[in-house]
Parts: structure tokens; C-alpha cells; sequence
């Protein structure tokens, strides 16, 4: 039997979702400051079957979670020791910024979802940047002759930044950030920060693209991969013309995708009058299934094997992972499932897919 679940239902399901986040956040941190960090790693590391090469790096496991958990690299040791292949913190602006007023992140808990309006609440890129560089440096000590977790860094705009001036407070995080990360995400896919969508426009998101990417290159002296995560509520020629973007600017890949304005897919439990209460804001979770899954595959049929593609929205088990490998995903993130499933929910997705790899090699 499971205990988080109870812990869950006894305890943090009638806790502000936010505080609660801290407190959980705060235990995963403390089990690794406790010295507890080298056993649980001996639990929960993903078998070597599951390695993926993509970007130029080795991933330890195809899963890893997605920003918007632990923004200001604060405890990416901590999370991958839960058994996470790769860790995506932020996200980062470039300036430091309270994000929107609270309440602000709610639970849908009988539609396993959550509704936020979070607005990119974090230190900015120069506080960030040097916890970032201890982390990496831990990291790299932890796991001397293996593959290390991989460390991306997802950068969105200032919310004060007028958006002419967008193309310059990206810039500015990426010459912060870059030298730390293992690769870059420019988020323009958040419905939180007014007028953030807008980049995604072809000819807004053109010259961001470029200029992140070479101020990128230039602050790192390498080639740090270069991403975009876009909004699942694009439509399919939308996500093709970005997908068009990606391949004439030679970006990495996509990571696809972003919370969602739309309400579709819930009312499992959840009475639209109570949906409404809530506000504005993405809707993560399980109702963001099948539209990431749809996306991912408008993605993979255009751009065949030319982009690495990231799948996030509404994972929860290791068939919902080994599903969007399946469809063309080359790694797959979770973060709602998260909140959900406890601490060893990506341990436990690991041994699903290492069990069905076998499964299939017999």
C-alpha cells in the first residue's frame, strides 16, 4: 500500500496548493541535506537500459520533470535523486519579480489537474545563475563514470518589459543562464504574463529564436541546444508553422506542451460553476492529455527525426510515458502527476518502462 496518497488526502489536499508545494519541496531538499541523498540515488537510479543521446547529452531515463516546479534552482540534487532524468528549472525572467497576486494555483483533485496563474514568480537570472552552478558542480561529483541527471533552464520575459523589448531581457537571461545549462527552453507559451503569447507569432518569434540562440552560443562558448515551448492551444497549422521556424533556424527541438486556456476535458468531478471560481490561468493535469498528445503528433509527422521533441501534458503512468515515446517523443516531462503521485512517482515510472523494455525484448 502506498502512503503518499493517504498523506495527500489527510494533509495536503486541505492545505493552500502553494504552501503546500513549499512544504513538500522543502522535505524533498531536507532528505538530501540529511545525507539521506546517496542511498535514496542507490533506490531510485534508472536501470541503463532506459539512456536516451539526445541533444548531445546522455539522458539517465527518457522522464524528467518540467519547469515550473522548482524555478530558481533550489533543489535540483534533491529531485533527480528521486530517480528524474533530467530536471527543467524555472521559469527564469530577467529580472526578479513577485509573479500574480495570490490565491494563484488550485486543485481540480477528482480531474487530477491544477489551474495556475503563478506569472513567472522568481529571483531573476543573476540570483539564479550561481545556485544553478553549485548544482551543476554537485551533480557532476555525485555521479563521476555515469550518466548524470541533465540540467535545462526554461527563460520567459519580464512581465514589466514592454514586448519591443522583449528580444533584449531574453538576451539578458540567456547570457546569464546559458553557461550552466545543459540546454536553453525560450518559453512564449505561458497564458500568465500578458501578452507573452504574442511571440509565438512566426514574426515575433523569428529574430527571438536567432537572437537567443547566438547570444546563447556566445555566453557559453559551445552550442547550448536551443528549444521553444509552445501552447497546446495553437492550432495544427500553427504548430506546423513552428515546427517549419524550428527546422529553417536549425533549433533543437520543441517542447510541446504549455498549460492551456481552454477548460475541454474536465467535469469528472468538478462542477463547471466551480471551474469558473477559479478564474483565468493554465490548466495542467490530466485533462491536457489528449491535446498534447495530438500536438506531438502534428510535430513528429512534420519534422520526422530533424527535431528532438519533448512531450509534457497530462502524464501520469509509465504507459502515458512509453505512449508519447511511442508517438515521437524523445523525452517526456511530467510536473502535475507530481503533486498527485508523491516523491518516488518518477522512480515508479522508471521501473514501468524499464519492465515493458524488457517485456518487449523477449
Amino acid at each position: 500500500m502506498r502512503f503518499y496518497p493517504m498523506f495527500f488526502t489527510a494533509v495536503f489536499s486541505r492545505m493552500d496548493p502553494e504552501r503546500a508545494h513549499r512544504i513538500g519541496f522543502l522535505g524533498i531538499r531536507t532528505a538530501r541535506a540529511v545525507r539521506l541523498s546517496a542511498a535514496l540515488r542507490a533506490r531510485t537510479r534508472p536501470d541503463p537500459a532506459l539512456q536516451v543521446s539526445a541533444l548531445g547529452l546522455r539522458f539517465p531515463s527518457p522522464f524528467g520533470l518540467a519547469a515550473g516546479f522548482d524555478k530558481g534552482a533550489e533543489g535540483i540534487g534533491a529531485l533527480t535523486d528521486l530517480g528524474f532524468g533530467h530536471v527543467e528549472i524555472g521559469t527564469v525572467t530577467a529580472q526578479a519579480q513577485p509573479g500574480n497576486p495570490r490565491p494563484r494555483l488550485f486543485r481540480l483533485v477528482g480531474d487530477r489537474a491544477v489551474v495556475n496563474r503563478m506569472g513567472f514568480n522568481n529571483d531573476g537570472a543573476a540570483a539564479v545563475a550561481p545556485r544553478l552552478a553549485q548544482a551543476r558542480r554537485a551533480l557532476e561529483a555525485d555521479h563521476r563514470g555515469r550518466a548524470r541527471p541533465v540540467v535545462g533552464v526554461n527563460i520567459g520575459k519580464t512581465k514589466a518589459v514592454p514586448l519591443e523589448h522583449a528580444v533584449d531581457d531574453y538576451r539578458q537571461s540567456a547570457r546569464a543562464l546559458a553557461p550552466l545549462a545543459d540546454y536553453l527552453v525560450v518559453n512564449v507559451s505561458s497564458p500568465n504574463t500578458p501578452g507573452l503569447r504574442q511571440l509565438q507569432e512566426i514574426e515575433s518569434l523569428r529574430p527571438l529564436l536567432r537572437a537567443v540562440g547566438s547570444t546563447a552560443d556566445e555566453a557559453a562558448d559551445r552550442h547550448v541546444p536551443l528549444l521553444v515551448k509552445i501552447a497546446p492551444d495553437l492550432s495544427d497549422e500553427d504548430v506546423l508553422a513552428v515546427a517549419d521556424l524550428a527546422l529553417d533556424l536549425g533549433l533543437d527541438g520543441i517542447v510541446a506542451t504549455n498549460t492551456t486556456i481552454a477548460r475541454d476535458g474536465l467535469g469528472l468531478v468538478a462542477e463547471p460553476s466551480e471551474v469558473e471560481a477559479l478564474g483565468a490561468g493554465g490548466l495542467s493535469g490530466a485533462p491536457l492529455r489528449r491535446r498534447s498528445l495530438e500536438v506531438l503528433r502534428v510535430l513528429r509527422e512534420r519534422a520526422g527525426d530533424r527535431l528532438v521533441l519533448v512531450s509534457v501534458g497530462g502524464v501520469t503512468t509509465a504507459e502515458d510515458v512509453q505512449q508519447r515515446l511511442d508517438a515521437g517523443a524523445t523525452l517526456v516531462q511530467g510536473y502535475t502527476g507530481f503533486l498527485y503521485e508523491g516523491p518516488f512517482w518518477a522512480d515508479r515510472i522508471n521501473r514501468g518502462l524499464a519492465r515493458a523494455r524488457r517485456a518487449r525484448h523477449r
